[in-house]
C-alpha cells in the first residue's frame, strides 16, 4: 500500500453567490448593450433592461434598442423589459421594480445569470438598493393639471413645496419633473413608502471613456441614428396617432425631432441642440454614478469596455472568489475646461472616511 502525503487543506473553498446578478451601467453611448450581450453569451445569461424608454414599443431608433445585437433564432440572447407597453401607456418606477424583480426570479429559477443593462441611475438605484418608493401609481388628474407647465415652473413648484424631492430629481427630463411634482402633491395622503429588499449579490461593471471620447461617440451615434431614420420614426409614430406633446414627453431625440418636424428648427439647429442635450444627459448620468460611489457602491469601470477584463471579473464573482479593488473611481476624476481628465488628489480625510466605511 502506497503511503501518500496528506493533502494540505487551504481552507474552505469559495462559495458562489446564491442569487448573483451582473449590472452593466454607465453614461449613454459607451457600449453597455454590446458588453452586456457579450457577457450573456459567455456566462449563459439573460438581459434585463434598465432603460426607462426602451419599454415602449415603436420607440426603436431614438432609444437605441439595438435589437440586432441580441442575435436571432436559437442563438438569440433572451431579453426582458423591452417592448412591453404601448407608447400611449404610462410606465413608472414602481412597475419597473416589480417587473424587473419578477424577471430576475425567473432567470434564477432557470439557473441562468441575470445581466442588468442600463444607464438610468434612478431605475438602477431603486432595483439594486431596494429603495423605498414614494407616490404610488401615476395620478391622471394631477398630470392633466400639469400638462402645460414648463420645466422652470415645475422646478419652482418643487423648490417651494418639496426641496428634498427636487434634490434627487433629474431636471433634464420633463417627465421626471412631472412625476416628482405628482409625488410632492400626493405625499401627505400616501401611506409610508414601500421598500423592496436590496438586490444582494451584484457585480457592477461600467465601460469607461474620457468625457471628450464620450462626446465624440455621442455625435457619431446621432449621425448613425439619423441615417437609420430617426426623424422618419417620429413622423410614423405621429401618423399612427401619438400627439406631438406625447412624443416630446419621451425626451431627448423625440423632443428635438418633434421641434424639427414642426419647423421650429433648421437641420443644423436640430443636430446641434440635440447633441448638446445628449451631452448634458451623459454628464447627469455621470453625476448619478459618482453619487453611487460616494454611497459606498463599488463600480468596476473598465477602460474601453474591454471584454477580457469584464470576463475576468465576472468569472471571479460567479465562482465566489475575492474581487480585486476597483482600479478606477469616477469620483476621483476631474475634468479641465477642455474636457481632459485627471485624477483628483485624495486627501487624508477622504481616505479615513473610506477606511471607516469598509470597517462598518
Amino acid at each position: 500500500m502506497t503511503n501518500r502525503t496528506p493533502r494540505m487543506d487551504s481552507g474552505t473553498p469559495p462559495a458562489p453567490p446564491v442569487r448573483p446578478a451582473v449590472v452593466v451601467l454607465g453614461p449613454t453611448a459607451t457600449g453597455k448593450t454590446r458588453l452586456g450581450v457579450a457577457l450573456a453569451r459567455r456566462f449563459n445569461g439573460e438581459i434585463v433592461s434598465a432603460d426607462s424608454r426602451q419599454v415602449y414599443r415603436g420607440l426603436d431608433i431614438g432609444t437605441g434598442k439595438d435589437l440586432a445585437e441580441y442575435g436571432a433564432g436559437r442563438g438569440r440572447v433572451r431579453l426582458h423589459l423591452v417592448d412591453v407597453v404601448a407608447p400611449r401607456e404610462t410606465y413608472h418606477l414602481h412597475r419597473f421594480v416589480a417587473e424587473a424583480r419578477e424577471a430576475l426570479t425567473e432567470i434564477w429559477a432557470r439557473g441562468r445569470l441575470p445581466i442588468i443593462v442600463g444607464g438610468s441611475g434612478l431605475y438602477l438605484n431603486a432595483l439594486i438598493a431596494g429603495y423605498a418608493l414614494e407616490g404610488g401609481p401615476p395620478n391622471p388628474a394631477i398630470r392633466e393639471r400639469l400638462a402645460g407647465a414648463t420645466d422652470t415652473e415645475l422646478v419652482e413648484l418643487l423648490a417651494a413645496r418639496a426641496p428634498d424631492i427636487l434634490a434627487r430629481t433629474d431636471r433634464t427630463q420633463h417627465r421626471r419633473l412631472v412625476r416628482a411634482v405628482e409625488i410632492a402633491l400626493t405625499r401627505d395622503a400616501q401611506s409610508e413608502p414601500t421598500a423592496a429588499d436590496p438586490l444582494g449579490a451584484a457585480l457592477l461593471l461600467g465601460p469607461y471613456y474620457p468625457r471628450r471620447t464620450v462626446h465624440r461617440r455621442i455625435a457619431e451615434r446621432l449621425d448613425a441614428r439619423l441615417a437609420a431614420g430617426l426623424l422618419e420614426e417620429v413622423e410614423r409614430l405621429h401618423a399612427h396617432g401619438l400627439s406631438w406633446d406625447r412624443l416630446e414627453y419621451f425626451g431627448l431625440e423625440y423632443r428635438w425631432a418633434v421641434r424639427r418636424l414642426r419647423g421650429e428648427l433648421t437641420d443644423e439647429q436640430f443636430r446641434e441642440s440635440l447633441t448638446a442635450a445628449i451631452r448634458r444627459f451623459a454628464k447627469h448620468q455621470d453625476v448619478w454614478f459618482r453619487k453611487m460611489e460616494r454611497q459606498g457602491r463599488t463600480i468596476y469601470w473598465i477602460p474601453g469596455g474591454d471584454f477580457r477584463t469584464a470576463t475576468s471579473l465576472v468569472e471571479r464573482f460567479v465562482e465566489g472568489r475575492p474581487l480585486p479593488p476597483a482600479a478606477l473611481r469616477l469620483d476621483d476624476i476631474v475634468y479641465d475646461s477642455h474636457g481632459n481628465p485627471r485624477r483628483r488628489a485624495r486627501n487624508a480625510r477622504s481616505k479615513a472616511v473610506e477606511t471607516l466605511r469598509k470597517k462598518a
